[in-house]
């Protein structure tokens, strides 16, 4: 069943090219983890792309952040594994939420996630 959380389905090449931008932005950028981090980042107004964990239990944890990052303006996504994500930016513990605040090297692979995932061309 899917969580109330999740707003829209991401297809396996978006979720893989999204993997591949984080590792860039945590290479070259700055991000930040963790559900409580992510939420003050987007509540700041410095993130520019959120990632999120599918699998999270209880959901309330992350229940909150599809609909502040779209008050805020800010993108997202999600991910199927929270463990996956955690791996993607050097973790080895699963992680439920990552925001991007400065892109790096990422720029043009994190316009390309959003691009996929919400099917429209980012400047």
């Amino acid at each position: 069943m899917a969580k109330s959380y999740v707003k829209f389905e991401v297809v396996e090449e978006a979720a893989s090219k999204t993997y591949e931008a984080l590792q860039l932005a945590k290479q070259s950028g700055t991000i930040k983890k963790g559900v409580n981090e992510v939420t003050k980042s987007v509540e700041r107004g410095l993130a520019t792309f959120v990632v999120m964990a599918e699998d999270i239990e209880p959901e309330e944890v992350v229940m909150h952040l599809p609909g502040l990052c779209e008050q805020k303006g800010i993108a997202y996504s999600y991910v199927p594994k929270k463990a996956d994500l955690g791996k993607s930016i050097g973790l080895n513990t699963p992680c439920a939420a990552v925001a991007v605040e400065g892109r790096g090297n990422a720029d043009g692979a994190i316009k390309e996630v959003i691009s996929l995932v919400t099917g429209k061309q980012q400047k």
